[in-house]
This record gives C-alpha cells, sequence and structure tokens, in this order.
C-alpha cells in the first residue's frame, strides 16, 4: 500500500503521541561521496543537522565524509514532542520531510536507533514495513540495497559452534571443559569465574554439564555484569566482563574486531560456517521476499533446478491474471529464452544461485555458450577448450546441438576436444600427434571426419574402431578398510549410503547432476578436511559418517 500525506500525519499522531521525536528526509541512500556540496546547501536552507550513517552530526562550515564510503544521510527537518497543540508545526514539517525525501521519510524517537520510515511509493500491509519502489538493486545480493544486513548478501555467517566451545560436557572446567579458558591459572577470567562459581555453588572439578544452567548462561551469553576490574596491563581489546559479555560474545567480538591477526586465528577455532539465519540462505533482505509471483519469491527461483524453473515460466502465464501478462508478457518470454539457451547446453541440473567457483570448467564454458547463443551475433570466431568437461555422453547431443547452431548463423566455432561424439559431428578435424609432451606438436591428419579415419594416426584408430580401451580383467582388492556414509541428502543426493573401500583406485561416475560432486567434495572431503584440519567448511547434509579411527593423510 501507499501513504498520502494525510495517512501519514495521522499515524505519526497516533503512534507517538507525548513523544519526543526527529522527523528525518532521506537525502542520499546507499552512494559514494564526500557530500560537501549538499551539507553547505542544507546549511544555507537554515537546517543545523544531520544524520550519517544512523549519527546525528552539526551540519557546520566545510563539512564533508569518506569519499570512498557508502553512505545514508538523512536531513533533520525537525525534533519536537507530538502534542495536540503542535499540530500545525508536525504537518508543516512532515511534508518539508516529503518534499526532501522525494516521497520519502523518516521518523524516529529521541534516543532510539531506528527510524521507521513513511512513503508515499510503496508499503507493505502486513508487516507495516515502508520502503521504496522495488528496483533491480532491491533483488541483487550484489547491491546493499537488496543484500541482507546479516551476511551481507554471503548467505553464510560464521557462528561460535557450541560443540568446539564444549567438546565434552562430563569434563570440568580443571579438564578444560569448556576450551576457549584452556587450563586453570591466576589470571582475571579466572577471577571472574570463581566468582561465578561461588554465586551458583559449584567448583571448577564439577563436570560442565552438572553446572547449574543459570551459571553456564552467564558463563556463555553473559547478562550478569560482574564486580572484578580488569587489571591496567591487558590490551584494550583483550578486556572483558565475562558476566556482562560471556564467553560466545566475547568470542564474536574478538573474531570481528581485534587487530590482532593471532588472536583472530585462535577464536576463528571456535567458529563455525553455518547458513545465514535470517535470509536462510537466499542472501536477499526479507523485503526482497516479500515481492512474490504465483507464490515464489525471487530467492526460491533461484534454488530450483533450471530445467524445472523453465518449465515453471513456461506454465506461469496462464496462471496471471490479464493486467499481469500485460506487465510481464516481454519480461516472461526474455527469461524463458535465457533459460532455454542453458537448458540446450545441457545445464538443466544447475540453479541460478549456484556460486560459479563450485561449477566444473566446462559448466563454466557451456554457461557462457549460453550466452552466446542467445546474443545471435554473427562473425564471430569462437574458441572452445574441451566444452565437454563435466558433461555426461548422455547429453553431448545437446552441446554438440549449440555449437553448430552458433555456426549455421554466420560464425566459426573452433573446439579443441578429445571427445569422440563431438570429433565426429565435426565439419573439418585436425589431429595433432603423434603423442604427447615433446613426443607431439606435429601435424599428423586433417580434413573431414570421415578422411581422417582412414589414415593411420592413433586417433583415427580409435574413431574407427580398430583400437579400444579394455575393462581391465582384475582388480585391486585394497586394504580391507572403508568409509561408510549414511543418509546424504545434500543438493540433489536423495538419503544416500555408502561404502568405500580403501586402499585402491575409485572413480565416481554418473550423469550431470546425479550428485557426484556433493557426495564426494561436498559430504566427504568437508568431513576429511574437519577432522584432519579442523575446518570451518560443513559438509552437505547427512546422517552419520563412520569408517576410521584416526584419519591420516
Amino acid at each position: 500500500m501507499q501513504y498520502t500525506e494525510e495517512q501519514i500525519h495521522e499515524s505519526v499522531l497516533t503512534d507517538y503521541a507525548n513523544e519526543k521525536i526527529l522527523i528525518l528526509a532521506p537525502v542520499v541512500r546507499g552512494r559514494k561521496g564526500h557530500y560537501r556540496e549538499l551539507f553547505d546547501q542544507l546549511r544555507k536552507q537554515g537546517y543545523t543537522k544531520v544524520r550519517v550513517d544512523g549519527e546525528i552530526l552539526e551540519l557546520g562550515p566545510k563539512m564533508q565524509v569518506d569519499r570512498y564510503k557508502t553512505h545514508d544521510i538523512e536531513l533533520v527537518v525537525d525534533r519536537l514532542s507530538v502534542q495536540p497543540d503542535k499540530t500545525a508545526r508536525i504537518t508543516s514539517s512532515l511534508s518539508s520531510a516529503l518534499r526532501m525525501g522525494e516521497g520519502m521519510l523518516m521518523v524516529m524517537k529521541a534516543g532510539a536507533d531506528t527510524p521507521k520510515m513513511y512513503s508515499r511509493h510503496l508499503m507493505c500491509p502486513v508487516s507495516g514495513i515502508s520502503y521504496e519502489e522495488p528496483s533491480p538493486n532491491s533483488f541483487s545480493f550484489n547491491s546493499p540495497y537488496g543484500a541482507c544486513p546479516t551476511c551481507n548478501g554471503l548467505g553464510e555467517v560464521t557462528m561460535v559452534d557450541m560443540d568446539k566451545v564444549i567438546p565434552d560436557p562430563s569434563r570440568s572446567i580443571n579438564d578444560m571443559g569448556i576450551a576457549p579458558f584452556g587450563e586453570v591459572r591466576d589470571n582475571h577470567t579466572f577471577k571472574q569465574l570463581r566468582q561465578i562459581s561461588k554465586k551458583y555453588k559449584f567448583t571448577f572439578a564439577t563436570p560442565v554439564g552438572d553446572i547449574p544452567a543459570d551459571a553456564m548462561e552467564i558463563i556463555l551469553n553473559g547478562g550478569s555484569p560482574g564486580t572484578t576490574s580488569a587489571p591496567d596491563y591487558l590490551p584494550h581489546d583483550l578486556v572483558f566482563d565475562l558476566g556482562a559479555e560471556g564467553i560466545v560474545n566475547m568470542l564474536k567480538r574478538w573474531y570481528e574486531t581485534t587487530t590482532s591477526e593471532k588472536i583472530r586465528q585462535w577464536a576463528e577455532g571456535f567458529m563455525t560456517i553455518s547458513p545465514c539465519p535470517d535470509c536462510e540462505g537466499y542472501r536477499i533482505k526479507k523485503e526482497s521476499r516479500y515481492f512474490k509471483i504465483d507464490g515464489q519469491h525471487i530467492g526460491e527461483l533461484a534454488s530450483i533446478d533450471l530445467g524445472d524453473l523453465l518449465q515453471w515460466f513456461v506454465g506461469l502465464e496462464s496462471r496471471l491474471t490479464e493486467k499481469q501478462k500485460m506487465i510481464g508478457r516481454d519480461v516472461i518470454k526474455e527469461i524463458r529464452d535465457r533459460l532455454g539457451f542453458l537448458v540446450t547446453v545441457g545445464l538443466h541440473y544447475l540453479q541460478l544461485n549456484r556460486p560459479s567457483r563450485t561449477m566444473s570448467g566446462g559448466e563454466t564454458q557451456r554457461t557462457r555458450l549460453a550466452t552466446q547463443i542467445g546474443s545471435q551475433l554473427t562473425g564471430i570466431t569462437y574458441i572452445l577448450d574441451e566444452p565437454s568437461i563435466g558433461l555426461h555422453q548422455r547429453d553431448n547431443q545437446l552441446l554438440i546441438k549449440s555449437l553448430k547452431e552458433l555456426s549455421a548463423i554466420g560464425n566459426s566455432v573452433l573446439v579443441v576436444e578429445h571427445d569422440k561424439d563431438i570429433m565426429l559431428a565435426a565439419d573439418y578435424l585436425i589431429d595433432l600427434g603423434p603423442g604427447a609432451g615433446v613426443h607431439g606438436g606435429e601435424l599428423v591428419a586433417c580434413g573431414t571426419p570421415a578422411e581422417v579415419m582412414k589414415t593411420q594416426s592413433l586417433t583415427a584408430k580409435y574413431l574407427n574402431g580398430k583400437r579400444s580401451i579394455e575393462v581391465p580383467g582384475t582388480r585391486r582388492k585394497g586394504n580391507g578398510k572403508k568409509i561408510v556414509l549414511t543418509g546424504a541428502t545434500g543438493h540433489n543426493l536423495k538419503n544416500v549410503t555408502l561404502e568405500i573401500p580403501l586402499g585402491t583406485f575409485i572413480c565416481v561416475t554418473g550423469v550431470s547432476g546425479s550428485g557426484k560432486s556433493s557426495l564426494i567434495n561436498e559430504t566427504l572431503y568437508p568431513i576429511l578436511r574437519k577432522e584432519l584440519d579442523n575446518s570451518l567448511e560443513r559438509p552437505c547434509l547427512m546422517t552419520k559418517s563412520r569408517g576410521w579411527s584416526t584419519p591420516t593423510r
């Protein structure tokens, strides 16, 4: 919904009756610059204060901010108490704020940190949150207007891992049952711990699991300021009140703010990387997730496999009203076309939110290839280095079809490949050899695939079937040990249980999107890294793993 000026006035009078408030006009939203001219202009207009990045400042001559940082600047239009006899002043100030803020204003109680935003443009009637008209930046995790403020658009946060803080509840503080405290010694931290233990009647020999819940809450999360002052010789960033702050908050603070890399690494040892609790890994802020099409917000759509997403958009128009069809027809058509190009090159199993760092070289090339097919450029020479990497043989024809389409519209396509299907589909084949390394570098054969297969080159013998790679008749038995993964469910995996024999050469195969990388790279490998190197990386979802007592490299 949208607020009228009268509705804003009525809301302020009702919601802030007898309260001291600040009426603010947003004049800069998430932009870089020093804004010296803006501050001078506001000062000449008679205004005395501005709110810069959450801090109220006095306007002064030659005032400016860091030009290389992103800033939010609000003009303090008025500061007053909401009383019945000040209605005219409130009305005038609200009108001025709307004019200066181009249809937006903020109202904040005196002494508060977070203002309430009012807008003549758009407001969610359910949540009561008012925000700007949507723009492309509102739905991008790379923009401060779209990114989740908790994880800054990463979808992951580094959080304290309680399993690392308390590795074994049966151990006592004397036995380092609360790991960050280390061994008992005569220092400021343990003086505070002794005060807490005396108050709640437990000792350092008490198993951590038996320490009273109220005492553990204070030790871990604080909430009860202590009385022991910190020694003067401690560095400033090491001073903390255990009772007030708690070990969990202390670890967070040291990890985020300390200037010592050694302390940061120490704190990091008690933390782990987890999906962001606010955006649930979608990476965009909650206001952006309020906008939905057919019940789906952009984060949910980006999590769907491209093949399924294409079918969703194909059937979308039948679920829209006539007005919605008229508004979205061109956009929906463009999205369908682009998704179609990605599916055509065999990427139907990927998702739009898939991080590029997790894609294989072939997948990255085919993503770029889909972009080029969509551009419909002509007269271009394309050079591709093994685009079939990561592509199952079953999907080869999709890639070959895409390459032929590029050639058919007037482009030259040069492909470096070892794949038999792609070589046989080529218009012209160039065979380099005769061997590898120092034994190569010569032109062995060239011509159409049929012409090359008549030659005596090593490649020709494999293409025409004279030579082949035979399946070995015997296999190594291994060392009798095995690793067992139970109930792996990350990404495309469907409750997979797997036994992996050790001491053998093992190859994991399957069609693209079947879960090979999820099973090995994102489940097994992080487990091994955590066991060997105490890595922060978390494996994909699974029930349990077993099969080793002391993992070795």
